[in-house]
């Protein structure tokens, strides 16, 4: 994640990751997402690709750069290196494959080792038009998303069904999450600045030892 300031105002840039299990649909939900595009006889990702989005989230351009990660396990070595700065996730799974939603707690342990804790996440249950061949219900993802900690949502990118909300949200997420830290921020160093006006009144910096912690 990277943010900057110019004339223009603040511009950010989020890196968010699709993950899952291959065939579960994660290159469409992109193309769905990004070029309102759908493949029905899409190829396994190689690797990674990307594609850029632009939002306005109040008054402000978020730019989310997008990586849909290939799920076969002889790429997992390869893309591990791409969670790197990543600030978001969709975990996604087929609600027509049990294995792929088992797969779930192993895609999310990845996430876990390899990215930072503050990650927006959400558990995306894909290819809910498919309801006639479910073999996952809709509690048995909101019950797991609520045990972990994640936004949930079932989708469809075959007919569009919940895609742009589903990004939506963990883009706003992010941005909530970034604005936070900077307010914190922003509080930080008004306290910073009140407690060096009280050190050059008072005199000593041993007024002061062990007031402040900040991590970054």
């Amino acid at each position: 994640m990277s943010s900057s300031e110019d004339e223009g105002g603040e511009e950010y840039l989020f890196k968010i990751v699709i993950i899952g299990d291959s065939a579960v649909g994660k290159s469409n939900l992109l193309s769905r997402f990004a070029r309102n595009e759908f493949n029905p006889h899409s190829k396994a990702t190689i690797g990674v690709e990307f594609q850029t989005q632009i939002m306005d989230i109040d008054g402000k351009e978020v730019k989310a750069q997008i990586w849909d990660t290939a799920g076969q396990e002889r790429f997992r070595a390869v893309t591990s290196a791409y969670y790197r700065g990543a600030v978001g996730a969709l975990v996604v799974y087929d609600i027509t494959r049990q294995s792929t939603f088992e797969s779930v707690t192993r895609w999310l342990d990845e996430l876990k080792t390899h990215s930072d804790s503050s990650m927006a996440r959400m558990l995306v249950g894909n290819k809910c038009d498919l309801e006639s061949i479910r073999e996952v219900s809709v509690e048995e993802g909101k019950n797991l998303a609520e045990s972990e900690g994640l936004f949930f949502i079932e989708t469809s990118a075959l007919d569009s069904t919940n895609v742009k909300t589903a990004f939506e949200i963990v883009i706003r997420e992010i941005y909530n999450n970034v604005s936070r830290k900077v307010l914190n921020s922003y509080s930080y160093k008004a306290e910073l600045t009140v407690n060096r006006v009280s050190l050059a009144n008072n005199g000593g910096a041993k007024q002061t030892q062990g007031r402040f912690s900040c991590c970054s």
